[in-house]
Parts: C-alpha cells; sequence; structure tokens
C-alpha cells in the first residue's frame, strides 16, 4: 500500500482546523498526522512529525504564518508549504511566498480543491492558477529587486528548458506548456523537473520569482537574455 501524503495543519481557529481534518480524513492517500495553534508550535510539531505538507494560516497571533514558513524551510527544505488565507492575493499570502511557500489556496475552496492543492504541492506541481500566478506579479512583482547576478543560472538551460522556463514564469500548467510546444505531458515533467534543478528552485512558485527578479518578464512578454 502506497503511504499517504503526511499533512500538518496549521491554523488559530479549532473549528477551520477541525474542518481540514474532516475533509482531508476522507481521502485515502492524505494522512493528517498533526495540527497547530500558531507560528511557535507549528515550527516545533513540523520539526517532530516531519510532514510532507504544511497547511499553513498566515494571520495568527505571536509568530505568523510567514516567519513559521521561513523557519520551517530553512530546517527542513523538502517540507511543501501551502498557505491558508481568506483574502485573494494579500500581502500575507505573497509574503509567505517569499518566504519558501509553495503557493496558497483560500479558506473556503471545495474540498476537491483543497485535496487537489494539497497533491500539486507534494509533487512540486503549481499550485497557483495561472490567473493567479499573473494578479500576484501584476500586483507586486515591481516590488522585487532586479537579481542580475542570478543570470548565470540560466547559462546551463537548453533552448528547450529556457522555452519551459518562460512558460513556467507566465503561470502555464503542463499541459498548457505541452499543448504550446506540442510536447507530451510527461516531456514537460522532465523538462520542468531539470529547470528547477539547474536554477535550484525549489518549485514552480519559486521559478516564477526567480525569473521576475532576473528582469526576464515583463508583463506577459520574456525578455531576451
Amino acid at each position: 500500500m502506497t503511504e499517504g501524503i503526511r499533512v500538518l495543519i496549521v491554523d488559530d481557529q479549532p473549528l477551520i482546523r477541525m474542518g481540514f481534518r474532516m475533509i482531508l480524513d476522507a481521502e485515502g492517500d492524505i494522512e493528517v498526522v498533526g495540527e497547530a495553534a500558531d507560528g511557535h508550535a507549528a515550527i516545533a510539531q513540523a520539526l517532530a512529525l516531519d510532514p510532507d505538507v504544511v497547511l499553513m494560516d498566515v494571520r495568527m497571533p505571536g509568530l505568523d504564518g510567514i516567519g513559521a514558513t521561513r523557519a520551517i524551510l530553512e530546517a527542513q527544505p523538502r517540507i511543501r508549504v501551502l498557505v491558508l488565507t481568506t483574502f485573494d492575493l494579500d500581502e500575507y499570502a505573497f509574503g509567505a511566498l517569499r518566504a519558501g511557500a509553495s503557493g496558497f489556496l483560500l479558506k473556503d475552496a471545495h474540498p476537491h480543491e483543497l485535496a487537489g492543492a494539497i497533491r500539486a504541492a507534494h509533487s512540486g506541481d503549481a499550485v497557483l492558477a495561472p490567473r493567479v500566478t499573473r494578479r500576484m506579479l501584476e500586483m507586486f512583482g515591481d516590488r522585487l529587486p532586479i537579481d542580475t547576478t542570478s543570470s548565470g543560472r540560466t547559462s546551463d538551460l537548453t533552448d528547450r528548458e529556457h522555452e519551459v522556463f518562460v512558460a513556467i514564469a507566465r503561470g502555464l500548467t503542463n499541459a498548457e506548456i505541452g499543448a504550446e510546444l506540442f510536447v507530451s505531458e510527461s516531456t514537460v515533467k522532465t523538462h520542468v523537473g531539470r529547470v528547477l534543478g539547474k536554477l535550484g528552485a525549489r518549485d514552480r512558485v519559486h521559478a516564477v520569482i526567480i525569473a521576475y527578479r532576473m528582469g526576464l518578464m515583463r508583463g506577459d512578454t520574456p525578455e531576451a537574455l
């Protein structure tokens, strides 16, 4: 039997934690291994339980989800953090993404969206929809300082990998990239893995941020390398 995706739920409201647990307990491939009510407890639980995915509320008293996300990922980089927020693209959600979160989800998401986001985060696939990715970078992209010292990261990319990198930065899914480049999804997945490895990116969200910090994207138009 395949081992389930181990999930830690972090939220300061007991009823929300209970609701998420009930939803996830109904999924055969997901196991809730623990809960935490604040950022400090989240860090302790993450280090003790070693979950695959942390559902992280960002607005909590004491240490918020941004600080907890940063501390957890510094200690255990393999853990995926999925941010929970009541506001679409607020400052807290974006701050958590900059701290290393793999994506975010609204608290009123449907049960199948919650489970799907956890599976996507665990597999390293996109958790931000293309629409959300574009909006995020339209709203906050100008606050990301240009990082010209990182241009060497792309020097090892092949032409095809560079095309995939730009497509990731535009927020396209594997299926959309495959349709645009006329290749299979499995081939795209292979290219994505190589791109992330060469960029030193944790996941697709991190790759998007790298692209914008390098000044490779302006709106939806890629800049020449």
